[in-house]
């Protein structure tokens, strides 16, 4: 296998230079003089036989070769950013800090004895748990902001196991009116009540995915404030049967009478943010949620 003839810290220039606007800025960022960084574009340019600029008035412009060579740089030079994080890592056992972005509609009781478990294995890893909505997981991925999610879609360039279904109830306190009908309730029925949802997490909400359409409805930022509201009365939602389970049973909230679309089922993925430079923590913290979810006792 033939060695490259250009540099990492080559392509780095390139990307700054594009990034930055000009040599000048990208000198300053990289704490290079201006001719170094010039020195290392022409470089590029001249071992390949091309041109990745062109000058058009005042300004220099990326030619349609030199956006290839942009798009290309950005990921090799990312691509050895991790490699080398995965190898610190690595060489220094476990990690010393996880990101784990899960979607609410995971039980939360089951997934804090899974950091629990985790915790007394690895005492010294440091957890962040982002709780997510919809969007908002996948958005933890695109970022960069977690290295293992619970997300109930598997995002465009990412694969995931199926974890698990969280069944969900339509849900009324006791003595809302609509548990007094008297038969079967259709979705018209419903549209004379308050629907309490919770909102999408991610930075573009689809407002359609909002399941009916209601004359009342309160959009709230946590699942825990809608089963206190439906708890209070205040409206109906449909809600993951395993966060209910204590309300169900003590009698103070009551599934809808519903004629279709009482319950639903979401799917719940496992995903890896990069599987091929997951860490022996990701990896273990990953297992133990397989485990706790495939028990019995789990409860879900």
């Amino acid at each position: 296998m033939k060695a490259p003839h250009i540099t990492l810290e080559q392509w780095r220039s390139l990307i700054v230079v594009v990034d930055a606007g000009g040599y000048a800025q990208a000198a300053e960022i990289l704490n290079k003089s201006q001719s170094a960084v010039t020195y290392a574009v022409q470089k590029i340019e001249s071992l390949l036989g091309v041109k990745a600029f062109e000058i058009q008035g005042r300004k220099a412009t990326l030619t349609p070769t030199g956006q290839m060579l942009y798009r290309r740089a950005l990921a090799l030079v990312e691509e050895a950013r991790d490699l080398e994080q995965a190898a610190h890592r690595l060489s220094a056992g476990w990690e010393a800090e996880i990101r784990i972005a899960a979607e609410i509609l995971f039980p939360c009781r089951l997934l804090l004895d899974c950091l629990d478990r985790f915790g007394r294995e690895s005492p010294r890893t440091r957890v962040e748990l982002i709780e997510s909505v919809l969007g908002g997981t996948a958005d933890a991925l695109f970022k960069g902001e977690a290295d293992l999610v619970i997300s109930p879609e598997q995002p465009p360039g990412f694969l995931g196991e199926l974890l698990m279904r969280v069944r969900l109830i339509a849900v009324a306190q006791a003595d809302h009116p609509l548990h007094h009908y008297g038969r079967a309730l259709t979705r018209r029925d419903l549209r004379a009540y308050r629907h309490l949802v919770v909102r999408d997490s991610g930075s573009r909400r689809d407002r359609r995915a909002v399941s009916i359409e209601v004359d009342q409805r309160w959009t709230v930022s946590q699942i825990a404030t809608s089963i206190q509201g439906v708890s209070l009365g205040f409206g109906f939602a449909w809600l993951p049967e395993a966060h209910i389970r204590e309300e169900l049973k003590a009698g103070l909230l009551k599934p809808l009478s519903l004629r279709e679309g009482g319950t639903r089922e979401v799917p719940l993925y496992l995903i890896f943010a990069n599987p091929d430079f997951a860490g022996p923590g990701v990896q273990r913290l990953a297992e133990i949620i397989r485990e706790a979810v495939e028990r019995p006792a789990a409860g879900i």
